[in-house]
């Protein structure tokens, strides 16, 4: 699964709207569009503050592995 398919699976679990997710994230709306389009890829910085916000690891929304969780 790719970066977007994971980053629109976790917004929508969580019942939000794009509009929502970017407005929590404080990242332009148009910006947050784009990350869940195919090909577009985040910033380092962004992934950190996704994988932050939906409680996921960063290998997680990279796609290396299948489990959510952080390891700490």
């Amino acid at each position: 699964m790719l970066f977007n398919e994971r980053l629109k699976a976790l917004r929508t679990e969580r019942k939000l709207t794009q509009k929502e997710a970017a407005a929590a994230l404080e990242l332009n709306y148009r910006h947050y569009q784009r990350l869940e389009a195919e090909g577009n890829t985040p910033n380092f910085a962004n992934l950190v503050l996704i994988a932050d916000f939906f409680g996921v690891s960063m290998d997680y929304l990279a796609g290396r592995t299948d489990k959510q969780e952080v390891n700490q």
